[in-house]
């Protein structure tokens, strides 16, 4: 297989027929014996009472997930960046997005195979969108990825305005795929749920109103919600998520003109924070390359490879290309929530594809860096909050962490992210 490879596989857990199969970076599909074997192997296993779930070879790694005794994922990846982690949070991310197109039962209780190959068509769009972004973190950290944009308050308002008057809790404003502004409710939804419904949208074809119906993996996976989205301007999209009514026509007709069409200038601000992801009033160290905020109460993130996207304009030549740097991000992200950072354990359960910390270390780290020739990595952590920071090779390691205090203090107190 190609360097970048990533084949994922579905099949049905009591008999093994295959569901469907999606790739990235290779042009072929898997030879059914290949599939035959992997599953194979994983089935044995269980016959055994030993857990299979995962196994790497010197080019490649191999992760297996059952979900509810009914569905098989496979994923083999031969990229270099691969974890256990990033994979089992793929696997997790596409079964959640079954659930979120045709919803749970359908899955459990399989009754007509080919009926099943067909309606998880629905999902290819957003599975191969996991198998292939770059550009976004969300599916990493299950966290929504957002913006800082001007005059938010001014959005917010009217947002929580729109959403009540279109009879939902649950509303969301999204400009380029990533959230702006969102109701009280609509974030304390479950982190995978929202990230999902986020996913879905940016996924979407363009399209002035929407009515889509939409299982929630967590919060509803048996019963369906109405998800209505209507285009304010281009690129930017306003979300609510009901029940039966109103109905579409309505809160098109009556509401949105009503509500968004005093405020076009501030929404098409929002399409220019989407680069750098914040204002270019706010001012960061020049030595810092890319940054990922996570805000843990909230489950939102903050998600930048252009700090200064002047400065790399005008430089043609960049040490660390920006996709290098959303790599470097993403697998310094993957190393320390791995071994540090352990999010997923706080309340006690054991991860299995969580590496332990180093046995004999009876406190939990609170900040890590890494320091290779192309650039240096500095996490730190508080109660509410990750930051993880992608530095120039020139910086001084003795000053990242004053660098990191100073980043974060910009964005929880003057930004109150």
């Amino acid at each position: 297989m190609e360097e970048t490879s990533v084949f994922l596989l579905c099949l049905t857990a009591s008999s093994g027929v295959p569901l469907y199969c999606r790739s990235k970076g290779s042009s072929r599909q898997l030879p059914f014996s290949v599939i035959g074997s992997l599953n194979g192997v994983h089935m044995f296993a269980n016959n055994q009472d030993v857990l299979l779930t995962s196994v790497r070879t010197e080019n490649s790694r191999v992760v297996w997930r059952s979900f509810h005794d009914s569905i098989n994922l496979i994923v083999m990846s031969c990229e270099n960046t691969a974890s256990d982690l990033s994979l089992n949070k793929l696997l997790e991310n596409v079964f959640s997005t079954m659930v979120l197109v045709i919803g749970l039962d359908d899955l459990i209780n399989i009754k007509n195979v080919e009926r099943l190959k067909k309606d998880l068509r629905g999902c290819y769009k957003l599975i191969d969108g996991f198998l292939t972004e770059s550009e976004k973190m969300a599916d990493l950290t299950q966290c929504v990825d957002c913006v800082i944009a001007p005059d938010v308050a001014i959005l917010q308002e009217c947002l929580d305005g729109f959403t009540q008057a279109a009879e939902s809790d649950f509303g969301c404003l999204m400009a380029g795929g990533k959230v702006v502004a969102a109701t009280n409710k609509w974030w304390r939804l479950a982190s995978q749920d929202v990230m999902l419904l986020c996913w879905l949208v940016a996924s979407l074809s363009p399209h002035s109103s929407r009515d889509y119906p939409v299982y929630l993996p967590q919060g509803s996976p048996t019963v369906p919600h109405r998800l209505l989205t209507f285009q304010l301007v281009p690129g930017v999209d306003v979300c609510v998520l009901c029940g039966p009514s109103p109905s579409l026509q309505k809160v098109e007709s009556e509401l949105v003109e009503r509500f968004w069409k005093p405020l076009v200038d501030p929404l098409k601000a929002c399409l220019r924070v989407q680069q750098r992801s914040f204002p270019a009033s706010v001012q960061l160290h020049h030595g810092i390359l890319g940054l990922l905020l996570v805000n843990r109460d909230l489950n939102k993130s903050l998600y930048s490879v252009q700090v200064h996207p002047m400065e790399d304009m005008q430089r043609t030549e960049l040490k660390l290309t920006l996709e290098q740097r959303r790599v470097t991000l993403r697998s310094f992200y993957t190393l320390v929530l791995s071994r540090y950072f352990n999010r997923d354990n706080i309340d006690g359960k054991n991860i299995p594809y969580m590496e332990t910390f180093a046995e004999g270390f009876s406190h939990h780290a609170h900040q890590c860096y890494t320091v290779s020739s192309s650039h240096k990595c500095y996490a730190v952590k508080n109660e509410l909050h990750f930051l993880f920071l992608v530095f120039k090779p020139e910086v001084p390691t003795f000053s990242m962490q004053t660098i990191a205090n100073k980043t974060l203090q910009v964005f929880t107190k003057d930004c109150s992210f």
